[in-house]
């Protein structure tokens, strides 16, 4: 009998369906960026800036490293794609992600000079938002630092909506992003040294990332 879900089709399975999630993704992000103020074309600039941006990772300094330990698993992803595995030399570089990290920053701070939101009302929004994604957040060996999808963004949109609710979107999504970029990776830095990865990328996932998917989560729940 022949295998119809043979490694090529099933990688061709996987390519459609992201093809049809991305299309799914802009029609979302672009109602969010929308109940931030932008116009669509601003909207889907600010996307396709993300997505080129999230393959490129800055690196800013390295650091001393464990191994990682025995039995730890590969990606599965990078076991499909037969991908050669990156060596670890008992090194990590600590490295910024531009479309995950850099670009959600840089609207976030637009978004609070573009606003009438005040710091009393930011401060607050991205200490809770920063504390709580700490505490939900784990270190995961030979992979990076995992937390449940959907905390940061109801607590974000929840804060928003409690501190300031005529200007929620744009406080949660500023709680939000700074929030999760703070509890859970710069607050996890000290973990990293534990984790045996040889790249460690603030909003490594790019586009994809806990930080970027907070933010506009948030912004639709707000």
């Amino acid at each position: 009998m022949k295998n119809h879900f043979s490694t090529p089709n099933l990688i061709l399975l996987i390519f459609v369906f992201a093809f049809i999630l991305a299309f799914i993704q802009v029609g979302i992000l672009t109602i969010a960026f929308e109940k931030l103020g932008l116009s669509t074309n601003s909207a889907i600039s600010l996307l396709f800036a993300s997505l080129i941006g999230s393959g490129i990772n800055l690196p800013l300094f390295k650091i001393s490293a464990e191994a990682p330990p025995e039995g730890t698993p590969v990606s599965p992803l990078r076991s499909l794609l037969k991908l050669p595995e990156i060596p670890f030399t008992g090194i990590t570089t600590i490295a910024v992600n531009v479309g995950g990290c850099l670009i959600p920053v840089m609207f976030s701070f637009y978004l609070l000079n573009h606003s009438t939101l005040g710091l009393d009302d930011v401060i607050p929004a991205i200490a809770v938002v920063s504390l709580l994604s700490y505490l939900f957040s784990r270190p995961i060996h030979g992979l990076g630092i995992g937390m449940p999808m959907f905390v940061a963004p109801i607590i974000a949109a929840l804060i928003a909506i409690i501190l300031n609710s005529e200007q929620s979107a744009p406080l949660a999504y500023i709680g939000g992003t700074i929030g999760v970029l703070i509890g859970a990776d710069l607050f996890r830095l000290k973990d990293i040294r534990h984790m045996g990865v040889p790249i460690a990328s603030i909003g490594g996932a790019g586009t994809f990332d806990g930080i970027f998917i907070t933010g506009i989560v948030a912004v639709l729940l707000a």
